[in-house]
């Protein structure tokens, strides 16, 4: 929910969960460079959960009962941000145990009524299930993170995850998530240790790289305000790819092709070609971000921005190229630019702030993240969408896995999220249909 109010939902009740233990005095969680980089971007995740006897007897009680000892463990999740004078005012998160927000929520739809409302006919149906608010200006009192819980009138729940990206990245986000189910069932949750170092600095310096674009884009400093502005309106849509249509796809690729490609990197070829056609070879769609994990299994981890971010630049027409060749490039051809982007952000985070999804084509491989292991009295969620706001006008393309097999194995199929300018939509459907019957 972006405060713009819904006839669909009413009844909004808000309350706080702190930890159920005190943190301590004088504890912080510094940011890194990276997080900083981060900290116009918000993610967005919902997950529905079928209106079961077990999901229709949950109470707010049972659902807000294990926060408490989860947030002792998540303790930087209930800190507040505050500012560091004798550092060049440089941003850090006060551990003060001042905890997440929690909204309750009636909605008038039933679940499948809900997932089948045309995006044409609702804008960002989603974002009603997520109650989303911008870090300041009073940034002592801002919330990093915000559940929404949202009853359908079939008895059926969302989950409505709102996380501040400079905590950390999706694969974080979703890892909290799944440990409050983990508690929920009385499960133990360690207390965390920090990601493995390679997992994103051991990123060899690389200086300026002479790429016709920069990683990231720069803004004029915000302040305490923590949202970026955008001139060109934003849209939202989702789309399934079968399993059988993902093995066409790999087909497609693979053909007369030497490398082994994943299901991602597949994907993006093809969303970057269509893209390519609809911006007529816009220089700037020669130049992707690509941005991926070395170490997707989070659990037990503090949370933070492990994400590897790397560049992939064509010296060819994207728009006329085969599938396969720009799957190719994706493969061989990435150049890591986390130092460069932790280097520009420690020179001029006092005069700038940035946006990272979206100052190029920006595409995530969120093929290996845990979205659908959170587990209510013993019900996994029938649908996971997650999304970036604050995404700049070249636009971010998600990828993710779809629902797991009845057996509860992996499944073959992919929910595709693309944050495009909204003009842009209309011709992407129709390529996309037209060039591989995905909708």
């Amino acid at each position: 929910m972006d405060g713009s109010g819904n006839d669909l939902i009413s009844e909004v009740k808000l309350s706080s969960v702190v930890p159920a233990k005190a943190t301590g005095e004088n504890k912080v969680h510094e940011l890194s460079a990276i997080d900083l980089a981060m900290k116009l971007h918000y993610i967005r995740g919902v997950y529905f959960f079928r209106p079961s006897e077990e999901v229709r007897n949950l109470t707010i009680y049972d659902l807000k009962k294990p926060m408490f000892p989860l947030l002792e463990i998540y303790y930087v999740v209930s800190g507040r941000i505050r500012r560091r004078i004798e550092d060049r005012d440089r941003p850090f998160i006060k551990c003060n145990d001042s905890g997440v927000r929690i909204v309750e929520v009636e909605c008038e739809k039933t679940i499948d009524e809900w997932l089948s409302i045309d995006d044409d006919k609702i804008s960002h149906r989603h974002g009603d299930l997520v109650y989303s608010r911008a870090i300041g200006p009073d940034l002592g009192f801002s919330p990093l993170v915000f559940i929404q819980l949202t009853r359908f009138r079939c008895g059926g729940l969302s989950v409505g995850l709102s996380w501040a990206h400079v905590l950390g990245d999706i694969f974080s986000a979703s890892n909290f998530i799944n440990a409050w189910g983990h508690v929920m069932k009385n499960r133990p949750v360690e207390r965390l240790r920090p990601l493995p170092a390679t997992a994103a600095d051991l990123i060899r310096p690389s200086g300026s790289t002479g790429r016709s674009t920069s990683p990231v884009k720069r803004l004029d400093s915000t302040g305490d305000l923590w949202i970026a502005s955008n001139d060109c309106k934003m849209a939202n849509r989702s789309f399934r790819i079968t399993e059988e249509q993902l093995v066409r796809i790999l087909s497609v690729v693979d053909r007369n092709r030497s490398a082994n490609y994943s299901s991602f990197e597949a994907i993006a070829a093809i969303f970057w070609k269509c893209l390519s056609k609809i911006r007529l070879e816009d220089s700037d769609s020669k130049t992707i971000s690509i941005y991926s994990t070395k170490f997707p299994d989070r659990e037990g981890q503090i949370p933070r921005n492990g994400m590897v971010m790397s560049a992939v630049e064509a010296d060819f027409p994207v728009a006329g190229a085969e599938e396969g060749a720009l799957a190719e490039l994706i493969v061989k051809k990435k150049i890591d630019e986390g130092e460069e982007i932790k280097e520009l952000v420690e020179k001029e985070r006092e005069e700038s702030d940035f946006i990272a999804y979206g100052a190029r084509l920006t595409f995530v491989d969120l093929e290996e993240a845990n979205l659908y292991g959170l587990e209510l009295e013993g019900q996994r969620p029938v649908h996971v969408n997650y999304e970036i706001g604050g995404v700049g006008e070249n636009g971010v393309v998600l990828v993710l896995p779809g629902p797991p097999r009845c057996d509860g194995t992996p499944g073959g199929d992919r929910t595709v999220t693309v944050i495009l300018p909204e003009k842009q939509l209309p011709d992407l459907i129709d390529e996309l249909q037209k060039q591989w019957a995905i909708v």
